[in-house]
């Protein structure tokens, strides 16, 4: 489901920022997101979060939510990961 989850939040982040096709297939772990992508601002995230609810069949409660998670790529991976092994 690894493999699968990246790809479908490859394609969540192009579609829902409007980033150029191939620009999210090079972020790592590491590539910074929200404060280093001008595209995802704080209005960003509300379209992002209620996107990856529905592409990835989960359910994202607020408490869930912080810097940290959105700070990286490996760290809203990690985080869409672990949410699609609880549903």
């Amino acid at each position: 489901m690894s493999n699968d989850t990246d790809q479908l939040l490859r394609r969540v982040l192009t579609d829902v920022l409007g980033l150029k096709p191939g620009q999210a297939d090079g972020f790592n772990a590491d590539t910074g997101l929200f404060g280093h992508l001008p595209e995802l601002d704080s209005m960003a995230v509300a379209g992002l979060l209620t996107e990856l609810e529905d592409r990835l069949d989960i359910v994202i409660e607020d408490d869930e939510i912080d810097g940290e998670m959105l700070e990286t790529y490996g760290g809203l991976l990690a985080f869409a990961e672990a949410k699609r092994a609880e549903a």
